[in-house]
């Protein structure tokens, strides 16, 4: 009879985490204008840490790292260790490549100050720009390949304010450089390959996140909260464009709290969040984690509605030594006709 108690209140607390997400998604909805593909830097909605990614990035209610910054920069206000360091690289659809890393140090009282590096290579693209027969009997001339790439600088800080309350943000230097484009091609310089003008398309701007997290005193239950890529519009020549913010709430439980299970040998997180992006339509995201003896974690996530993908799967791997605490992570989603993504990330605490 007990354990029949156990498992109802762990079915009732799961079916109310994945409603009370779901309900909120749906209200806003309801009330939402549709503006659809009308952001640029999509880059900054890359994951690029496999634990995160594994989850289907329901993290804003979660506590972690250092790499909390990528996700709820309030997660780092209760960050287990003095100081914290990550890295991540994701082969992105397309043969595009995401690199990030983040760094974390906990000051006493003062609250926790993070540091993180967005890094994306769109690969090398061959280019060509058309010219008279005249000039070459293909009516094309080779130019210099274009290389571009994304880039995002961030410094970051969280603090709690109570033992249940605690607030995060950060500020971001982000830039895109798209390469230069060429104009004009005079017979005289087409042999030397120097277009009559040029222009270079690479532009900047800063960004904000903000987030809050809340541990509502049932158990581990905690809510969460954040919007991310707040920004002025940015503009390429003649057409401008928003950042994709985004707003996210989320809750997140260790549903062993509900069981007699000693704290440690067994975990079992399940997080919940309800996106409201600006440019497509809303998605729930729910992950869930479990994790042996504080060591080896088995996880999936599911992110819908969506085309190509839903779900994600990853392993991790994490070991104290000497001290410090030592995490590798693996993250698979396949992606439809884009065949699939994977993400590798490690992460070292002392």
């Amino acid at each position: 009879m007990r354990n029949f108690l156990r498992t109802k209140r762990v079915s009732m607390c799961t079916a109310f985490l994945v409603t009370a997400a779901f309900g909120i998604s749906q209200a806003q909805q309801q009330v939402e204008t549709k503006k659809l593909a009308q952001t640029g830097m999509k880059f900054l909605q890359v994951s690029t840490n496999a634990r995160q990614t594994a989850l289907g990035d329901a993290f804003t209610a979660a506590d972690a790292n250092s790499a909390s910054m990528f996700y709820n920069p309030a997660g780092m206000a209760r960050l287990s260790s003095f100081m914290d360091i990550a890295f991540g690289q994701t082969t992105w659809i397309a043969d595009i490549t995401h690199r990030a890393g983040s760094f974390a140090i906990n000051i006493a009282d003062i609250g926790t100050f993070g540091l993180s590096a967005q890094f994306v290579d769109y690969g090398i693209i061959e280019a060509t720009v058309r010219v008279d027969n005249t000039v070459s009997p293909l009516g094309y001339i080779e130019v210099d390949p274009v290389k571009p790439y994304g880039l995002a600088l961030a410094l970051g800080y969280a603090r709690s304010l109570s033992d249940k309350f605690s607030v995060g943000g950060s500020v971001k230097y982000v830039k895109q450089d798209l390469g230069e484009s060429f104009v004009g091609y005079s017979a005289a310089n087409a042999a030397k390959k120097i277009p009559d003008s040029s222009q270079t398309n690479a532009q900047n701007v800063m960004a904000y996140d903000f987030g809050v997290l809340y541990r509502t005193g049932f158990k581990s239950l905690t809510f969460g909260m954040t919007i991310r890529n707040f920004s002025k519009e940015v503009t390429y020549q003649k057409e401008s464009f928003q950042l994709p913010l985004t707003f996210k709430i989320g809750l997140s439980m260790n549903m062993m709290d509900l069981l007699d299970v000693e704290p440690g040998t067994q975990d079992l997180l399940l997080s919940v969040d309800a996106e409201h992006p600006r440019d497509y339509p809303e998605q729930l995201r729910v992950g869930v984690e479990y994790v042996f003896s504080n060591a080896i974690a088995f996880r999936v996530g599911y992110v819908g509605p969506t085309d190509e993908r839903s779900v994600s799967y990853g392993v991790g791997v994490q070991q104290a030594w000497f001290g410090t605490q030592l995490g590798v992570d693996y993250s698979y989603t396949p992606f439809g006709i884009f065949d699939h993504v994977q993400t590798l990330s490690v992460r070292f605490g002392m």
